[in-house]
């Protein structure tokens, strides 16, 4: 099988709380391990693995999810959860037309709770998109990484998704800010021949860091954003691993 999204970590205070929080959005189960907490992905939807990370990110986070709603009931509902669970209205300068509610969730990290009429979003289910800062080249890169379409492609904003249809991942386009250290989330991926995989990524542009405990590799996108590449039995081992060198 290619190479497979498997989750997006996030560096977390408390990966337990946080995990809850969002299990409760999306709606899905906590997976408890170790010192992780893991909502399980499917074919249609990206994993969320909340790991420890105390420090506080030295940047801006350049991923932030958007919840989808069907109905103007539901988005009132989903809003209602998040604030009862600990979330908050975040005010980030959208304008009064705009139809979608602006989120943060118990740690601080923002979130979009789309509106019923989003096009864009519509039939990509709960979580819909991973919401990128990033360059064309990026997605083009991740496209090619993951073997998934371009699903958008214009003005250098990027989208990809998997052939299965569900969460999109996309990228806004220049300008995007310097990176300076360590991103606080970094997507999870699974490789039946691990190696393989690995010189196919750096062939096209990535770098390679180096190898975590347990076998795992972390490389860096062409956009110098983290990534983890392991083998099924490093992600259903429960590692949490996967905040290595945070």
């Amino acid at each position: 099988m290619p190479l497979r999204l498997s989750a997006l970590a996030l560096d977390s205070r408390d990966p337990v709380l946080r995990a809850r929080f969002w299990g409760a959005l999306l709606p899905r189960e906590v997976v408890r391990e170790r010192t992780t907490a893991l909502l399980p992905g499917t074919e249609r939807q990206v994993g969320l693995r909340f790991v420890p990370g105390d420090a506080p990110a030295p940047e801006p986070a350049r991923v932030h999810l958007h919840v989808t709603s069907t109905s103007e009931e539901q988005r009132d509902v989903l809003v209602t959860t998040a604030l009862d669970l600990g979330g908050r209205h975040l005010d980030v300068g959208q304008l009064p037309e705009e139809r979608h509610i602006v989120l943060a969730d118990p740690e601080g990290a923002a979130f979009c709770v789309i509106e019923p009429e989003n096009s864009f979003l519509a039939g990509c289910g709960p979580l819909g998109e991973l919401a990128c800062d990033g360059t064309r080249e990026v997605g083009v890169f991740w496209s090619r990484a993951l073997n998934w379409p371009l699903v958008w492609d214009s003005d250098g904003e990027t989208a990809v998704q998997s052939p299965a249809g569900g969460t999109k991942v996309a990228w806004g386009g220049p300008p995007v800010a310097p990176k300076h250290g360590r991103s606080r989330q970094r997507l999870e991926l699974v490789a039946d021949d691990l190696a393989g995989e690995v010189e196919r990524l750096v062939a096209d542009g990535a770098v390679r860091l180096g190898t975590l405990p347990g076998g795992a590799v972390e490389l860096a996108d062409p956009d110098g954003n983290e990534f983890v590449v392991a083998d099924e039995d490093y992600w259903a081992a429960g590692s949490s691993r996967s905040n290595a060198g945070a």
